[in-house]
């Protein structure tokens, strides 16, 4: 089949923005957890440990969400590659709305003891198995709708919808600490973002309803071209190439959202005493502007290629996030300006998909990119918070040190991918022939 080069049109829009519009609702309530988790350690842990050990038991649950997800994402990613990307695509909605709501109901230590924070536990690996199917699953879905040279853009537009999520959690949660008083939050205004979140997540799954299944998908079907072995299994066999490089993108990409999106609001309010409400606040703008970076990498990523943009963005990327974290400690009262700088350069993230769902033929791709994605970010988003907030003993600049490796990383990766171009054309495997 030629290359699709038609402007996108009134279907394409709808789609992506119903897709994008699904994932915010569903991103939220899978991180609304990580901006109350202050209140929830201290509710769910015994009050007499030290505060550190807190926190980290608390992001230990958090990155309980992120370690599971290969598995959610594995399972759902070999139906949607066998059974359809949309039936996978609607399943993740209802299997996050659920738990989130149980986590708004759930007694806490000083009722249940001990078990209260077990119950937490499983509730949050609920929340991961789902999401390890949602992500990786929009951009494919939304990959496959549009013309081939609209690629980058369709994943910006969607990567800059799931961030809407966080942006949803961070408005939810100003608004709660804004209007409620500290005894009032958490005796019960904690619960308030996670029942709302369960309401989110059952609206998504309606209006996920009138979309359509993907053409690529469709051609698939009847060409009788579908995967007729294990897709992982062709994945991890034939595919090693571009499991490599999802990977690491996805490695970056969990650096960007993970430490300077989630985690700085608790970071700002420890190191640079800040006010929750105000550090939620600048948060976000930060997310706004990381929205605005997203369609920005999508396309740079459609007119200069994957090299070059992920070549500009990791040096803005290092460069900003070194100035928001130093300065910060001695010029509070530039705190909008500069999260919101370091907001836009993380948007490099949103050119991550356009490499990954080029590197995986048509029969596999949902699988593949599942695969690389859930288990990059298992491992480094999920004990990320963890090995940042280890880290901080040493230095309060240890967020700083962390994302700077990082964009170093993907600099590197984009000069490969520049001047190597048969790896590139490797990766860039085009639609069903």
């Amino acid at each position: 089949m030629a290359q699709d080069t038609r402007p996108l049109n009134r279907q394409d829009y709808k789609t992506l923005a119903l897709a994008a519009l699904g994932g915010a609702l569903e991103f939220y309530d899978f991180i609304i957890f990580v901006f109350f988790a202050a209140v929830v350690g201290a509710l769910f842990f015994p009050p007499d440990v030290p505060e550190w050990l807190r926190q980290v038991q608390t992001f230990g649950i958090f990155a309980a969400g992120y370690l599971i997800r290969p598995l959610g994402g594995i399972v759902m990613a070999h139906f949607g590659d066998r059974s359809g990307r949309k039936r996978m695509f609607t399943l993740s909605i209802l299997m996050m709305a659920l738990p989130t709501l149980a986590i708004g109901l759930l007694p806490t230590w000083d009722t249940l003891g001990v078990a209260a924070p077990l119950l937490l536990l499983v509730m949050r690996l609920l929340q991961g198995a789902a999401i390890g199917g949602e992500v990786p699953g929009a951009w494919v879905f939304v990959a496959e709708h549009v013309p081939e040279r609209r690629t980058g853009l369709a994943c910006g537009i969607l990567t800059a919808g799931l961030t809407l999520g966080i942006l949803l959690g961070s408005l939810v949660a100003t608004l709660v600490n804004s209007l409620l008083t500290p005894d009032a939050v958490q005796g019960w205004g904690w619960r308030i973002p996670f029942l709302l979140g369960g309401i989110f997540g059952l609206m998504a799954m309606y209006l996920r309803r009138w979309l359509q299944e993907t053409p690529v998908f469709v051609e698939l079907q009847q060409r009788k071209m579908l995967a007729r072995e294990l897709p992982v299994r062709a994945v991890v066999t034939r595919h090693r190439k571009a499991v490599m490089v999802s990977m690491l993108l996805t490695w970056l990409l969990s650096a960007g959202i993970v430490v300077v999106i989630l985690m700085a609001p608790t970071w700002l309010q420890q190191q640079a005493a800040i006010a929750p409400a105000r550090a939620l606040q600048a948060n976000s703008v930060a997310t706004i502007m990381l929205c605005c970076g997203c369609l920005l990498a999508g396309l740079a990523a459609d007119r200069f290629g994957a090299g070059k943009t992920f070549m500009v963005g990791s040096l803005v990327l290092a460069l900003c996030s070194a100035l928001f974290y130093h300065l910060m400690l001695s010029h509070p009262e530039s705190l909008f300006l500069l999260y919101g700088l370091v907001g836009l350069s993380v948007g490099v993230v949103g050119a991550v998909p356009f490499v990954m769902v080029r590197a995986f033929p048509p029969e596999v791709r949902f699988s593949g990119l599942s695969f690389s994605y859930n288990m990059s970010y298992a491992v480094f988003g999920g004990l990320s918070p963890i090995a940042v907030t280890l880290m901080m003993g040493i230095s309060p600049l240890a967020p700083a040190w962390y994302v700077l490796a990082l964009a170093l990383m993907g600099l590197v990766i984009g000069f490969w991918l520049w001047r190597s171009p048969q790896v590139t054309g490797d990766l860039q495997t085009q639609r069903v022939m």
